[in-house]
């Protein structure tokens, strides 16, 4: 399934979506940006009923913001050890982020996904981006500068088929 269609699977058909989309990284580990630089091209973009935000390292801190947003959907973006080509993106359900080496961050974003969930009635999804490098200290890689700009355009079409834009 394309990634195009996943979003279309998660994000669904009914009217009143309210997406909240979470850029996660580290601006200073290289290609752990991606989830950052993807919001960032997202907010480029003109989009009702949807929240951007680039929490960096520190999604939890952010659950005010969306709380009070009141989102149906909330779409997490970030690095992810896919074993797949660096670019390669895909959602990733969140009852497997606990368990693997997924994301690149200590944090572990499954209890932020089940706090989410439970608070907020809303549905969570992880899409991972496979990444090149995340040293410290390096710049993101042309590769994922290109699968940034590449994977929100399919986010906004996501969203536009799905009734949010």
């Amino acid at each position: 399934m394309s990634l195009k269609d996943q979003l279309r699977e998660f994000f669904g058909k009914d009217e009143g979506r309210r997406v909240a989309v979470l850029g996660i990284g580290s601006r200073i580990r290289g290609d752990d940006a991606v989830g950052l630089a993807i919001v960032e091209h997202l907010e480029k973009m003109r989009m009702e009923d949807v929240l951007l935000l680039k929490t960096e390292t520190v999604p939890e801190s952010f659950t005010g913001t969306i709380r009070k947003f009141r989102p149906t959907h909330v779409l997490m973006v970030d690095a992810a050890g896919l074993n797949e080509e660096p670019g390669e993106a895909r959602i990733i359900p969140t009852q497997k982020i606990g368990g693997e080496s997924i994301s690149t961050h200590k944090l572990p974003l499954t209890v932020l996904s089940n706090f989410i969930k439970e608070t907020m009635c809303a549905d969570v999804a992880l899409l991972g981006v496979q990444p090149r490098s995340i040293a410290f200290g390096a710049e993101m890689t042309p590769a994922l500068k290109e699968a940034a700009e590449k994977v929100a355009e399919t986010i906004r079409e996501a969203l536009i088929r799905a009734g949010t834009h």
